[in-house]
């Protein structure tokens, strides 16, 4: 059932115990981001401000441009008054076609406007509501609500009538590489780079930075991004479990790496991610 519906339930050990939940992956396109009470710093305002700002530029310098072509065709023809049609075409006041449209520009106006368009991605997204995690500890009382039509993000799935309509407890039972122990991140990275436990680090990052996403969790976000700290530390920990020369060199890699300041930062990233949880059991 859950390939069939693109769903895939989640466990996740957390410093406040073990939960279930439920994950599944769409286009960016398809999904109404969960609401939360939205600042000036949040990601997903601004990306949307700084589009509609970049959109409003192009808008007014393509106008500037127009009017500008218009007059300068005006003033060659003798003080003859000329009015531009909204097809770039421009004729005088007897009728007279003075300048036509060229094609080509058109063509170079689309082809920049496909450019600049967002590559629409594939995003994860949680059984979550308002920001939180709705998070359980039994397969029952996760099955109980799934049936029970209370409010929360993944409802806007095409295929959630489906599971609401077949899901069992028994259902209820994670892949192992969907099972993750954040709990035992921290103390790991304490104990030094001969002891940490790549896969488990590497299957902590990818949670994070998918529960940080979709639950618009702004300093998750920024500090697991690009050329952050921790991010550096992910691309070393992929690498060295990569085996081979990169192996080698990502653990060349990892040794320049506080351990102290790796689990400080991670120890930052759960607090936040726990306190976004919400236990409903």
């Amino acid at each position: 059932m859950w390939d069939e519906v693109r769903i895939s339930p989640v466990e996740i050990a957390m410093p406040g115990g073990v939960g279930l939940t439920l994950r599944a992956y769409r286009l960016a396109s398809e999904l109404t981001p969960t609401e939360i009470e939205a600042d000036e710093d949040d990601p997903f305002e601004a990306r949307d401000r700084a589009a509609a700002a970049r959109a409003a530029e192009e808008e007014g310098a393509d106008q500037e441009g127009a009017d500008e072509f218009a007059a300068l065709l005006t003033e060659g023809d003798s003080g003859t008054k000329s009015e531009r049609k909204s097809d770039g075409t421009v004729t005088t006041e007897d009728g007279k076609v003075v300048a036509e449209p060229d094609p080509a520009d058109f063509a170079d106006e689309a082809e920049e406007a496909e450019e600049e368009e967002p590559e629409d991605e594939e995003v994860p997204i949680f059984l979550s509501h308002r920001g939180k995690l709705l998070t359980f500890k039994t397969p029952e009382s996760l099955t109980s609500f799934i049936r029970s039509g209370a409010p929360h993000d993944l409802a806007q799935l095409d295929t959630w009538a489906t599971v609401a309509e077949r899901v069992q407890s028994s259902d209820v039972d994670p892949a192992p590489d969907d099972r993750y122990e954040l709990d035992l991140v921290v103390e790991n990275l304490r104990g030094g780079h001969d002891t940490w436990d790549l896969p488990l680090l590497i299957a902590a990052g990818e949670l994070a930075r998918d529960l940080g996403h979709a639950l618009r969790l702004k300093p998750v976000i920024l500090a697991l991004a690009p050329g952050s700290p921790l991010d550096d530390l992910d691309e070393s920990l992929r690498s060295a479990e990569s085996g081979g020369m990169g192996g080698f060199f990502g653990r060349r890699k990892l040794r320049k790496i506080g351990a102290q300041q790796a689990s400080l930062g991670w120890r930052s990233i759960i607090g936040k991610i726990s306190a976004a949880v919400d236990w409903r059991d």
